[in-house]
């Protein structure tokens, strides 16, 4: 029996079991196993297999597209996976405009949705079951791959290569492993991250020619420091504030500021109107009071010369007459206003000075009132008030008897004997006899007119009066005006005052 060139191992990891010299068995692991010695052993740590990669994956073959143009985005898509989109055209940069009707955007059926599903399930399934062995200190046999048969044609036909067979006939199986075996290789090592994702495709503008503008624009201040000068420099302030960057920042103004400032000019410039017009006022004010003035001080001059030279007025007599009644006008507007005042302040009083103006002396007497003054020194009590037994020493009926006018009030007492009556031996060298006959005469004598009366008859009604033409004299009044001059006038002023009041 003669082992393959080709499957030989050295640790006997290969199993081929010759039934023949057509049929060769040897398995799968074994093969994988005997190619992994061979690159491990063949590059050390890697050491020349990059350089190696390095120049074939610089070289890239032409590839067209489906128009036959060549693809020169093949570039981008150096170091990724052929499943990995990457967007290098124009068109991706576009919007797609998609049909209804398109087959790339109709769902699966119903029978693609559950293949690709049991499809996804069984791989997670594989990774989960992967992981959890992992972990395990202790692993189940795994299953073993189904027997494979492969026809062998050697490529030396002769009668001294393979024993002169022409074909083999090699059934493939799956060597059974050790579950307790110890992994051989390493595979947590770290290995360098995949390139990141292509960059973004910019899309240049055509070339344009750089002006004066763009120049300054690109031209870079140099740093310089606010707080250290080592050297000594002078450096201007443009320069600072160049370096600085401040004119680069747009400053936000509040609108308040300018609210404020148009509302502090409206009301300086009303203030200034308003002083101006006042100004004016006062000055019209005080050219009014010095033509006042100046036409007082003619007149005044004008009088004092009329009084030196002693012409006397025209129609003085006159203007003293209208002098005395606006004086009189005045003092009735006075009353007037006394008795205004008195009627919004006390109604009540002013009923009673109306009742007491309008009544006569004589409606006293009827009415029965009694004497103002009094005559006794003794105290009067009523003798109804003393605590009596049921009031019947002073005349009266039972507490429960109301009659209290059953009785004359002060009924041995006359008014008329009081009402007006002089005192005793007082003036009787003025009066002389009049108290006598005061007392003596019979008064209110039926049918008895007074002195100086039109009728001697009195009807049946309350006392009446006639009312006086001339109440205040004042036809009398301007007689004496008239007839009176300088401080006789003054002086009549006064007595008729006196006598009004």
């Amino acid at each position: 029996m003669r082992w393959p060139r080709l499957l030989w191992s050295r640790n006997h990891r290969l199993m081929v079991d010759v039934k023949d010299s057509n049929h060769v068995t040897l398995t799968i692991s074994a093969m994988v196993e005997h190619f992994q010695r061979y690159i491990w052993h063949s590059f050390p740590l890697g050491m020349g297999l990059g350089e190696r990669k390095g120049k074939s994956e610089g070289q890239i073959s032409l590839q067209y597209d489906a128009d036959g143009k060549l693809r020169h985005d093949a570039i981008a898509r150096i170091g990724h996976s052929k499943d990995k989109i990457v967007y290098s055209k124009l068109s991706d940069m576009r919007a797609k405009v998609w049909d209804e009707d398109d087959d790339d955007i109709q769902r699966p059926d119903e029978e693609t949705i559950a293949e690709q599903t049991e499809k996804t399930r069984l791989a997670l399934e594989k990774i989960t079951e992967s992981k959890v062995a992992s972990a395990l200190p202790v692993r189940h046999a795994e299953k073993q791959a189904p027997v494979q048969y492969i026809r062998y044609t050697p490529s030396q036909q002769s009668a001294m290569h393979a024993g002169g067979s022409q074909q083999r006939i090699i059934r493939m199986v799956e060597e059974q492993k050790d579950p307790m075996e110890p992994p051989k290789f390493r595979i947590n090592q770290k290995i360098p991250r995949a390139p990141p994702s292509p960059p973004a495709p910019v899309m240049h503008s055509p070339p344009r020619k750089v002006t004066t503008k763009d120049q300054n624009d690109w031209k870079i201040p140099p740093c310089i420091s606010n707080w250290k000068n080592p050297k000594g420099f002078t450096v201007s302030l443009d320069k600072r504030l160049a370096a600085d960057g401040r004119g680069l920042q747009q400053t936000h103004i509040n609108e308040g500021f300018a609210k404020l400032s148009e509302a502090l000019y409206i009301a300086d410039r009303k203030a200034r109107e308003s002083v101006e017009a006042r100004a004016q006022l006062e000055k019209r004010v005080a050219q009014h009071k010095k033509l006042e003035q100046e036409a007082r001080m003619r007149e005044m001059a004008a009088k004092a010369r009329q009084e030196r030279a002693g012409i006397k007025k025209k129609g003085e007599d006159e203007d003293e007459a209208v002098k005395a009644r606006e004086e009189i006008r005045r003092d009735r507007l006075d009353d007037i206003r006394k008795e205004r005042n008195i009627a919004r302040n006390r109604p009540d009083k002013v009923d009673r000075l109306m009742r007491d103006r309008d009544r006569d002396i004589s409606e006293k007497i009827v009415l029965g009132l009694p004497d103002a003054k009094v005559r006794s020194s003794e105290t009067q009590f009523d003798q109804r008030l003393f605590d009596q037994n049921k009031g019947l020493d002073s005349g009266a009926m039972d507490d429960e008897t109301y009659n209290p006018y059953d009785k004359a009030w002060r009924g041995g007492d006359n008014v008329q004997q009081h009402i007006y009556r002089p005192s005793k031996n007082i003036d009787k060298d003025v009066y002389g006899d009049d108290l006598d006959k005061i007392i003596n005469t019979q008064r209110f004598v039926p049918d008895k007119g007074f002195s100086g009366a039109e009728g001697s008859s009195r009807g049946a009604g309350p006392v009446q009066f006639e009312r006086e033409q001339d109440v205040f004299g004042l036809g009398d009044l301007f007689q004496q005006v008239k007839n009176k001059r300088g401080g006789d006038r003054d002086s009549d002023r006064d007595d008729v005052k006196r006598s009004r009041h």
